[in-house]
C-alpha cells in the first residue's frame, strides 16, 4: 500500500487461530474427488487462516492449500483486471465490503455458490451481510461473510496519561460524544506536547468511520453518486482537514511498515478500531495492557468485513464451495472470534458467553464481547454503490493531498469530488 492516506485498510485481518479443529456447519458436501488437486487462496492480508486449512484438509486429504497476499488497493484492483482479461484469478478470493458492490455488477464472472448447497447457509447470517454476498439482482450468491467490524475507538492509556487526560475507558469514552469532541481532545493532548507521540494514526479512517455512520454515505439507494450534495461526506472530510490543520495526525497509512512499528512503540494514541482490528494490535506485541478500547464517536458502526467468492476461473468450484463453507462456519468464526477479536457475522453468537461475556486481558480487561456486538447489533446498514470502494480512496487522495502536499483544503475537495464523478 503506498504512502497516501487512504481510507480503505485491510477490512478483515485476523489473527493466528488455535484451538480444537472446527467442523463445517450446513451447505456443502465434505466428501472429496479421487485426484489431488490445489486450491489457490488470494488474501489481502494475512488472515492467519492457516490452522484452518490444516484442519479442513483433515477431511479432505487430497487437496493442498496455497496462499497468496497483496497489499488492499492492489489486490482488489487485480482481481478486475483478472476478471475482465480471463486469466490470474484465485480458487478462492477475499473482497471487502467497501469493494464488494464493484464485484456484484458481474456475476457471470464467479460460481454461484447456491449450486453448491451454500445458500442453506442464510438463516445463520445477518441479514444485510447476507445481502451484501448476492448479486445486484439477487440471483446469484456470490460469496458468504467472515467477520463484521463493529466499530470502538482504542488508545493508550500511558500516553493519555502523560498528557493529563484520564486513561480509564469510561472516562476516556466520555471524552468524545461526537467527532467535535474528538478533535477537541486532540488538541490538549497536542498542547500537552508528548514527546515522540502524536495524538492519531490518521484521517484516513475517522473519515471512513464518520461517513458509514451517516444514514446516506456516497451512493443513494437508486446507485446515484452523492459525494457533492451529501453534507455528511463534507462534513467528514472537514473533520479529517481539522485533524491535519490541529497536528493530531502521525501522518500514517494503515497498515504500512511505519503504522506497525506505531501501534507496538506508541507513536500515535488513538485509532479508530474495528473489532478485527483489536488482532492486529494483538499481532504486534505492543505489551499486555499497553492498548485499551473506548467507544467511537458518534455512537457505534461498522467498518470492514469481507466476503469469500470463488471466480470461474478457477476448475475446482466444488472443493473452493466446500473451503468457502468451511472457513465461515459457526466453528470457525467463533475460533477466530476467540483468538482474534474477529466479530462474526452470525448473530446466533453474540448471545453465547464466549462472545457476549468475553474479557480481553490483552486490553485491559476490556469487555470487547459487549463492547463489539453492542455495535453490531446497534448498526443500521448503509447503502453502498457499485463504486463506493473507489470513491473512498478519491476521497482520502484528497486528504492526503492536504497533509502531504499542502493542497489547500478547498482545492482538495474540489478535486475529490470531480475524481469521484469521473469514476464508473
Amino acid at each position: 500500500m503506498t504512502r497516501l492516506v487512504v481510507p480503505l485498510i485491510a477490512a478483515s485481518v485476523l489473527a493466528a487461530c488455535g484451538g480444537e479443529a472446527p467442523a463445517p456447519s450446513g451447505g456443502a458436501s465434505a466428501s472429496a474427488p479421487a485426484e489431488n488437486i490445489t486450491l489457490t487462496v488470494a488474501l489481502f492480508s494475512d488472515f492467519h487462516f492457516a490452522p484452518l486449512y490444516e484442519a479442513f484438509k483433515k477431511i479432505h486429504p487430497n487437496v493442498t492449500i496455497t496462499e497468496r497476499r497483496s497489499q488492499f488497493n492492489d489486490h482488489h484492483n487485480n482481481l478486475v483486471t483478472q476478471l475482465a482479461t480471463g486469466a490470474g484469478a484465485a480458487d478462492v478470493v477475499a473482497v471487502e465490503g467497501g469493494f464488494i458492490t464493484t464485484f456484484q455488477q458481474v456475476p457471470d464472472k464467479f460460481h454461484n455458490l447456491a449450486d453448491y448447497g451454500l445458500s442453506s447457509r442464510q438463516s445463520e447470517y445477518l441479514d444485510w451481510k447476507w445481502q451484501l454476498g448476492l448479486s445486484a439482482d439477487g440471483k446469484t450468491l456470490l460469496g458468504l461473510g467472515t467477520d463484521v467490524g463493529g466499530l470502538a475507538m482504542c488508545y493508550r492509556p500511558d500516553l493519555f496519561k502523560k498528557a493529563g487526560l484520564p486513561g480509564d475507558r469510561e472516562s476516556v469514552s466520555a471524552l468524545w460524544p461526537t467527532w467535535d469532541a474528538y478533535v477537541e481532545t486532540g488538541k490538549k493532548f497536542v498542547a500537552a506536547d508528548v514527546k515522540g507521540a502524536a495524538f492519531t494514526d490518521g484521517p484516513g479512517e475517522h473519515f471512513r468511520a464518520m461517513v458509514e455512520q451517516a444514514p446516506v454515505g456516497f451512493y443513494d439507494t437508486s446507485n446515484n453518486l452523492v459525494v457533492a450534495t451529501n453534507p455528511d461526506v463534507k462534513k467528514a472530510f472537514d473533520m479529517g482537514v481539522s485533524m491535519i490543520q490541529n497536528k493530531l495526525s502521525g501522518k500514517l497509512t494503515a497498515f504500512t511498515p511505519e503504522w506497525t512499528t506505531g501501534i507496538a512503540k506508541g507513536t500515535f494514541a488513538t485509532m479508530v478500531c474495528p473489532a478485527w482490528k483489536t488482532g492486529v494490535i494483538k499481532d504486534q506485541k505492543p505489551g499486555e495492557g499497553t492498548w485499551d478500547i473506548a467507544s467511537v464517536p458518534g455512537g457505534g458502526g461498522n467498518q470492514g468485513g469481507t466476503h469469500l467468492m470463488a471466480p470461474k476461473q478457477g476448475k475446482h468450484p466444488k472443493e473452493a464451495a466446500e473451503l468457502i463453507n468451511f472457513l465461515t462456519s459457526k466453528e470457525s468464526q467463533l475460533t477466530l472470534w476467540k483468538d482474534a477479536s474477529a466479530l462474526p457475522s452470525l448473530p446466533s453468537l453474540y448471545e453465547d458467553p464466549a462472545v457476549s461475556t468475553f474479557v480481553n486481558p490483552y486490553f485491559g480487561d476490556a469487555p470487547i464481547g459487549k463492547i463489539f456486538t453492542d455495535a453490531a447489533k446497534a448498526l443500521k446498514p448503509q447503502h453502498t454503490g457499485p463504486k463506493s470502494g473507489d470513491v473512498l480512496l478519491a476521497m482520502g487522495n484528497g486528504l492526503s493531498r492536504v497533509e502531504l502536499q499542502n493542497q489547500a483544503p478547498e482545492e482538495a475537495w474540489a478535486q475529490a469530488v470531480s475524481d469521484a464523478e469521473k469514476i464508473k
